[in-house]
């Protein structure tokens, strides 16, 4: 393959391969449950719209200091879906969509594939696996909204994108950050220079340079707290990884319940989410005797940053990439009521969306593939020995979608936990309904149900 036909990953994107472990892959799983959908409609909806995305049909390959998108020179979907024939109850598809989880992508290919299940009860099961350095889940989600519309009769009226690598968007951002640290004041002294009222110019250097302080020093405490964030107390939940990991999903509960939770209580539903985490993760330390008045721990949640970029590395609508960064929220896992763990992440959330936390995990995780190899278990360990679970809350869309013609009934999805994480909380609301995903290596959490379980007792105990 010509160096014409490649191109470079971007830094954000190839750090999820060189954070990549055997126990622990860097993989995003997609599951919809789709009403009455069959092979030949979903070769179609693939050949025409899914590849419309020059990406998918792209590899990375390591060529050294760096990775490189190279097209596939054999590529044909059939390497990239498999239709498994037979009836799954759910129980039986819960086992098997596990058993997916803990098999490899092959590397000599695109690291995706779909798997459809058309004979399953409660409709089609459509399994999307996919290696994080193609995409974040807002990006995927984003995808699945423009290709399925809100109706049967309506075809996808955007959709596609080349693949390319604009390296020198990446210099123009950091140029911004750093304009933006300077407060850009510069128009201002010039003004001052060239015969403005005499005494201003002093006036506004001082303002401009205690500005650009302020930012400095604003800086430099962000990733200091960052730093000495303390690591998480040892649990059952900081256990070494097997490699073996099981998955589970709720029942759709209504957004509604949620909601009303929230503004009767005045927080936000993301705060709901999380102290049904905290409380499932309470319970779970409990039974292992832990002394809850020293315990810490932090859930490691991922923040869309796309609002905070530059306008020009901001992403368009549909493209694909990782454009999210982290915080470390604590849970209250020592508080003895809902509503105290249920106000103590509002407050601990509220701090954390004031902070620069989310650009400059973004900004560290995105310099993983450009460190020597040697450094980069110590980097992922200044993250990830920070947090005991991984907590995601994508939104999907308001009103119900159709995928192919056929209706989407169900949307799930799993995180990947980087690291030494051995579990995964995620959260998807879609069409009125919110459902809870967990994935847990088996040294973590043996029964996952439990913990799911867990999660949706806690909201008994709020208002209805």
């Amino acid at each position: 393959m010509s160096q014409k036909e490649s191109h470079l990953l971007l830094p954000v994107d190839s750090a999820w391969l060189a954070l990549e472990r055997p126990e622990n892959p860097m993989t995003i799983t997609v599951m919809l449950r789709v009403e009455g959908l069959t092979e030949a409609r979903f070769q179609e909806f693939l050949q025409i719209y899914w590849l419309a995305w020059a990406r998918f049909r792209f590899m990375p390959v390591r060529r050294a200091p760096a990775w490189w998108w190279e097209e596939d020179p054999v590529f044909s979907l059939h390497h990239h879906l498999e239709v498994v024939h037979g009836e799954f109850d759910p129980q039986a598809l819960q086992d098997w969509v596990s058993a997916r989880l803990n098999q490899p992508l092959p590397d000599y290919r695109p690291l995706w594939k779909f798997w459809l299940l058309p004979d399953t009860d409660g409709g089609a099961a459509l399994l999307l696996r996919m290696h994080h350095c193609y995409a974040d889940g807002l990006s995927l989600l984003g995808i699945f909204e423009r290709l399925c519309p809100p109706s049967p009769q309506q075809a996808p009226v955007l959709y596609g994108a080349p693949e390319q690598a604009d390296m020198g968007r990446w210099g123009r951002a950091a140029n911004a950050w750093l304009r933006e640290l300077a407060a850009s004041e510069t128009p201002e002294l010039e003004v001052a220079q060239e015969g403005g009222i005499p005494g201003n110019g002093g006036t506004a250097g001082r303002n401009a340079l205690e500005r650009a302080t302020w930012k400095s020093l604003k800086l430099v405490n962000e990733l200091s707290q960052f730093l000495v964030e303390p690591e998480d107390t040892a649990s059952s939940l900081k256990r070494s990884l097997l490699g073996r990991r099981q998955c589970r999903w709720s029942p759709p509960v209504s957004l509604e319940r949620f909601r009303y939770i929230a503004r009767v209580t005045g927080v936000t539903i993301n705060d709901v989410l999380l102290s049904c985490v905290a409380s499932a993760v309470r319970k779970r330390l409990v039974a292992d005797d832990t002394d809850m008045d020293e315990a810490v721990l932090h859930a490691a949640v991922p923040v869309d940053i796309r609002s905070r970029l530059p306008e020009d590395v901001k992403p368009e609508p549909g493209t694909l990439g990782n454009y999210f960064g982290t915080v470390f929220v604590p849970l209250p896992v020592d508080g003895e009521s809902s509503l105290e763990r249920l106000f103590r992440i509002k407050h601990e959330t509220r701090k954390l969306k004031k902070s620069w936390q989310p650009g400059l995990s973004w900004a560290l995780t995105g310099s993983a593939s450009l460190i020597p190899e040697a450094w980069r278990q110590p980097v992922a360990d200044l993250f990830y020995r920070k947090a005991s679970a991984v907590v995601s809350n994508v939104p999907g869309t308001r009103d119900e979608r159709y995928l192919a013609g056929c209706r989407i009934l169900e949307q799930m999805f799993w995180v990947p936990q980087a690291g030494d994480i051995g579990l995964g909380v995620s959260i998807v609301s879609y069409a009125g309904q919110v459902q809870f995903g967990v994935v847990a290596d088996e040294a973590v959490l043996a029964h996952p149900e439990r913990f799911l379980d867990d999660c949706l007792q806690e909201l008994d105990l709020f208002p209805s």
